[in-house]
């Protein structure tokens, strides 16, 4: 079975960084293939977003609201999905996810393109 394992969010002061960490178990990103992984994130009372994902033939794609402060990055020998998060505003605050599927089309920024999802890990922002 697949799974996504979540770590790295918790509590920094507004213009600080953290890197988020997503362990893949049974999945295994291939860039030959139509697989993706992706970061959504949620806030209390707001709808899930996207944030990054990776997708076909290793392209990544950065939501506008956070390009140039985030990064989406693979350890291809651990079978890590990273994103690194700079200059972090109050607004970044949420519940971040990994997600992962095995064949993804042009839906690779959708929650619901993705079979596999991890529990996520909090972010929270202080001004």
């Amino acid at each position: 079975a697949v799974q996504l394992v979540e770590s790295g969010g918790g509590s920094v002061q507004a213009g600080g960084s953290l890197r988020l960490s997503c362990a893949a178990s049974g999945f295994t990103y291939t860039v030959e293939r139509h697989t993706c992984m992706a970061w959504f994130r949620q806030a209390p009372g707001k709808e899930r977003e996207a944030v990054a994902a990776l997708h076909n033939h290793g392209v990544t794609t950065i939501a506008g609201l956070v390009k140039g402060r985030f990064t989406i990055s693979k350890d291809s020998a651990k079978n890590i999905l990273y994103l690194d998060m700079n200059s972090l505003k109050p607004e970044d605050s949420a519940m971040y996810y990994c997600a992962a599927d095995e064949y993804c089309r042009s839906g690779f920024m959708h929650w619901g393109e993705y079979n596999h999802r991890g529990q996520g890990t909090q972010v929270t922002v202080s001004s």
